[in-house]
């Protein structure tokens, strides 16, 4: 179990799965330069990229946060026996998320809040389990917290999203509108302090809502981007936004804030999706960044 320190708090990585992407390295980054790509293989090879098929590998996983106050599911990967047929790598899963949760020591009931930073399908697929026919909350005693922009930009409900996208109406009926009907959900408006340690923030760019989580404690900083950063190679390439970012221009704005924020506040970067050894310290020089990886104290 991977558990890193940020003064009081702890953050343990509670994986879903890891491996290569469906597709192809510059299909996932439209704007990849090759030439310059390449300079990055002797530490992106084989961990963080496969030259043979030429593709990025990236994690899925969540980050459990534990306060002393709160006890905190951040982003809930692609969830068990959800009908994803055109994101095979998150298509009918079954795997041992919450066994792994509880092997870090929090129960489903112990989770108070899941923070969602958007709602793509894999963010939301544990906020809900097949219990009997029916897609059910899977922490009972959590506040559910995404942000208001996010909800109305995914709802199907609203003009005629539902017969235009009916794979992303699947994720919001199986994954959210239960969490919802059960009354968990709150939705943020703006900049939300959860409580003197957490600050959730506005990071538009991936989609429309996307929130980020700053942690202070101690003297010590973290911030969980969520998908503001999917892969190391765009902290050196800020500008390099996924296929899947909703604008991608945005997102190349708001990445740059987030690396700024981080090198200049010494702020650990916190990201969904980076291999191992997942979590990274930004440094700054000239306008250019790099990622300098941090281990945990694993037990």
């Amino acid at each position: 179990m991977q558990t890193w320190s940020i003064g009081s708090t702890t953050v343990t990585r509670i994986e879903e799965q890891i491996g290569p992407n469906d597709m192809p390295a510059g299909g996932f980054l439209p704007k990849l330069d090759r030439a310059r790509f390449e300079v990055h293989y002797p530490w992106m090879v084989p961990t963080h990229y496969d030259p043979a098929n030429d593709k990025l590998i990236t994690s899925n996983h969540s980050w459990l946060i534990r306060t002393g106050t709160h006890t905190i599911l951040l982003d809930t990967c692609a969830g068990n026996h959800k009908e994803r047929p055109w994101l095979p790598r998150f298509h009918q899963l079954d795997v041992p998320f919450l066994s792994r949760l509880r092997e870090a020591g929090a129960a489903p009931e112990d989770i108070d809040i899941v923070l969602c930073t958007h709602l793509h399908a894999d963010h939301v697929g544990w906020n809900t389990q097949l219990v009997d026919g029916r897609w059910v909350p899977t922490f009972p005693n959590a506040r559910y917290l995404f942000s208001r922009i996010e909800n109305d930009a995914w709802n199907p409900e609203i003009d005629d999203r539902r017969r235009q996208n009916p794979g992303r109406a699947g994720v919001y009926d199986d994954s959210v509108l239960p969490v919802i009907e059960a009354g968990q959900v709150q939705l943020l408006d703006g900049t939300h302090a959860i409580d003197d340690r957490l600050l959730v923030e506005p990071s538009p760019g991936h989609t429309p809502g996307h929130v980020v989580l700053k942690l202070q404690d101690g003297g010590e900083r973290a911030l969980f981007c969520g998908d503001t950063l999917h892969h190391p190679i765009q902290v050196y390439e800020p500008d390099w936004s996924t296929r899947f970012c909703d604008d991608q221009a945005q997102s190349a704005v708001t990445r740059r804030k987030v690396l700024e924020h981080c090198a200049e506040h010494r702020a650990l970067l916190f990201p969904t999706h980076f291999a191992a050894p997942h979590v990274a310290a930004i440094e700054e020089q000239g306008g250019q960044f790099r990622p300098r990886f941090v281990g945990c104290r694993c037990g």
